[in-house]
């Protein structure tokens, strides 16, 4: 097999099917300022910088800490930089603290442009990011990984992207933040049940290896049910807030390939299919917004 080019190499590691997990966070956020006719471009562009540069710092993070720790080593799915020996772990870690780092100047802008105690959210992002899968006491590896990914890819990245520019909490963008936030839990989700053999043998604690591939399936489901429940909260406010619903087909597609027992490279497709899922998700709901405003 041909080996990738070095720059094709760090654009895998960056696992761009992850990306839209941090768009789609910007998007519904904008959203929800454009309901409240208060959309700052400018800040939202500040927001989706912060939010693509944390995004794929973790990334290159969970690269480099789980191939130094070993944990990729038979691992099914995209090209892991340390874990296939083909770049210096030394290296990845550079790239993850760089990312990382840029976000935090994105970060500091906003904040000295809205308000100083951003600066606190942005720091426990930071440090969420990093302690995922890195440091001694890793919390993905004690089943906390969907929490975390669900409070900063969801609750904060959501209200954040609004609140930097309406400087208030809404209901639409609550509403907002939980249905992003669910689908953003569900792309971790598909990954973890897809690795659960390796996991388990690695002795990585995920929340799919605890609740075991039945549990596991059934909370995928669970979660784009809430990822549903919250666009009717938003409806509420606004039916236009409906559009949201476009992601159905593809989160149909992706429930129906889980709930049939498909494992292994057989869930690749899903993280695709949710990751889509997600972006339509998010544009659908803040298109619906800025109509319905």
């Amino acid at each position: 097999m041909t080996q990738p080019g070095p720059v094709a190499l760090w654009i895998a590691g960056a696992r761009p099917r992850t990306l839209p997990a941090a768009v789609a966070p910007v998007l519904a956020g904008t959203g929800a300022a454009a309901f409240a006719h208060a959309v700052d471009w400018p800040k939202a562009l500040l927001a989706l910088g912060v939010s693509l540069s944390l995004q794929i710092g973790v990334n290159y993070a969970n690269d480099y800490s789980d191939g130094v720790r070993g944990t990729d080593d038979d691992r099914v799915g995209p090209l892991r930089l340390v874990g296939s020996g083909l770049v210096p772990a030394g290296r990845v870690k550079a790239a993850a603290l760089a990312f990382l780092a840029l976000g935090a100047a994105l970060g500091f802008v906003l904040a000295a442009t809205t308000s100083w105690w951003l600066l606190l959210v942005g720091a426990a992002a930071i440090l969420a990011a990093w302690t995922y899968t890195g440091g001694p006491v890793p919390y993905g590896y004690r089943a906390l990984g969907e929490v975390s990914v669900f409070v900063f890819f969801g609750i904060v990245a959501v209200l954040g992207t609004a609140y930097v520019q309406v400087e208030e909490i809404t209901v639409p963008a609550v509403a907002a933040a939980v249905g992003v936030g669910s689908l953003a839990c569900a792309i971790l989700v598909a990954n973890n049940l897809r690795d659960i053999p390796t996991d388990t043998v690695s002795g990585k604690r995920t929340l799919a290896v605890l609740v075991g591939d039945r549990g596991t399936r059934r909370f995928f489901s669970l979660l784009v049910l809430l990822a549903v429940v919250a666009l009717a909260v938003a409806a509420a406010s606004t039916l236009w807030a409906l559009l949201g619903l476009l992601f159905l087909p593809l989160a149909v597609r992706a429930r129906q390939t889980v709930a049939r027992g498909a494992e292994g490279p057989a869930l690749i497709p899903v993280l695709r299919d949710v990751g889509l899922a997600e972006l339509v998700y998010a544009a659908g709901l803040a298109l619906g917004l800025a109509i319905g405003a």
